[in-house]
């Protein structure tokens, strides 16, 4: 596999073109996280007063909250280049030697999903990363000898909506940790008003707040919704988005006061309805919803769980008493409060 083939290219569509404008270019630019960007802040300064690559970062956290954009931020701010992949992409150790091998001085190479690194590739990463060398097999069988090829300094940039999966060996090469939190309301209002005024959307406050507040915590989904609402004021009314029509655009979409969808509602109620409220094994629910486990732990769950409306326990998935209340249930009796007689 080329080189070039194995680098992620830019995405097409209208959506992607929308999420190339919005993301910030500067540290200062972007919103939330800030004892991210605090550190972050303190280390780039100092690697380039030192002139020294920036420690390799592992970053972690559910999707849509900011780890590309983060890590196009840090080159631009080191003033160095960035080559992004993933990890199922890089299926080979040459793959992988070869996008080592073309990185400048102090130049960033950004893994996405680094967790499913194959171990293969996983192992050279390790010389790559301690002693910016690679081994490189030459020949076949009883002939075959390694040789190492010297890599310029360089920074990896990991990232991972499942950190628990990483191999102990690869994280501790890590230099720092950055763990992604989900966003507030009032710094998911900041990003929707940012965004609006980039696109010339016309919205007030509250507006922004009502889309907000049903984005999951998650920029992407508020940039997402920001866009759908767009449509909908466009076509409804003047253009102009307030609380009112934000409101009856995310009720048209499904999406509730909470900013659960129809996916999510699905989730809580296969385990309360067909499963009893739990335990449920992730497998058996994701069978009985037609969907992907992995989609589940990786986008429904963190936010569900988040509200406080699933529980992870060894035996599976258990609704919680919120849950119940949500959907207008009566709660059966805990196990380690029973009901007084």
């Amino acid at each position: 596999m080329a080189d070039d083939e194995i680098l992620r290219s830019n995405p097409t569509g209208d959506d992607a073109v929308y999420d190339e404008q919005i993301r910030p270019k500067r540290l200062d630019e972007f919103p939330g996280q800030q004892a991210i960007k605090d550190k972050l802040n303190i280390a780039i300064q100092a690697a380039k007063q030192r002139s020294e690559p920036l420690d390799h970062l592992l970053m972690s956290g559910p999707p849509g909250l900011g780890k590309t954009t983060l890590a196009r931020i840090i080159a631009q701010e080191m003033g160095v280049d960035i080559k992004s992949t993933s990890g199922p992409v890089v299926e080979r150790q040459a793959d992988l030697s070869a996008i080592l091998t073309s990185l400048e001085e102090f130049d960033v190479l950004f893994i996405d999903e680094i967790h499913r690194l194959n171990n293969a590739v996983e192992e050279t990463l390790y010389s790559a990363m301690e002693d910016f060398e690679v081994d490189i097999m030459l020949g076949k069988g009883p002939t075959a000898r390694s040789l190492k090829i010297g890599l310029k300094p360089f920074t990896l940039i990991g990232a991972t909506t499942r950190a628990g999966l990483l191999t102990a060996p690869l994280r501790a090469r890590f230099g720092d940790v950055c763990r992604f939190e989900f966003y507030s309301p009032a710094e998911l209002r900041a990003i929707v008003l940012r965004s609006a005024r980039i696109f010339n959307v016309p919205i007030d406050s509250d507006g922004a707040l009502e889309i907000a507040s049903r984005s999951r915590g998650t920029a992407r989904v508020a940039n997402r919704l920001l866009r759908r609402v767009r449509d909908y004021a466009q076509v409804k009314s003047d253009g102009a988005i307030t609380r009112e029509l934000a409101d009856a655009a995310l009720k048209l979409l499904r999406i509730d006061d909470l900013g659960l969808d129809d996916m999510d509602k699905a989730i809580i109620r296969t385990v309360i309805d067909k499963f009893n409220g739990g335990p449920v094994g992730i497998s058996s629910l994701a069978v009985a919803i037609g969907e992907e486990s992995q989609t589940l732990e990786e986008v429904h769950e963190p936010f569900l769980i988040q509200l406080g409306f699933i529980k992870r326990t060894p035996q599976g998935r258990v609704a919680t008493p919120l849950a119940y209340k949500h959907f207008g249930l009566q709660a059966p009796p805990s196990e380690d409060q029973p009901p007084l007689f």
